[in-house]
């Protein structure tokens, strides 16, 4: 099985709590099966098992309070 990895750019993270908070709304997208995030580095990648859209997981990353771009 093949998976793809996309990287994101994620502003306004400060802490591991910034992080849990981003893991768990992109962890309902469809297909992803895993998340690297760093407030540290403000760099988001996404695995997943088919494509994702980046519109999802901008929406994610939204509703957990941040902004993201496809870097």
């Amino acid at each position: 099985m093949s998976t793809n990895t996309t990287e994101y750019q994620v502003t306004g993270m400060s802490c591991g709590h910034c992080e849990a908070a981003i893991r768990t709304e992109v962890f309902e997208i469809p297909g992803v099966t895993d998340i690297d995030v760093s407030a540290a580095t403000g760099r988001l990648a996404v695995t997943a098992t088919q494509p994702v859209e980046d519109a999802a997981v901008v929406a994610a990353v939204d509703e957990a309070g941040y902004t993201a771009v496809r870097s």
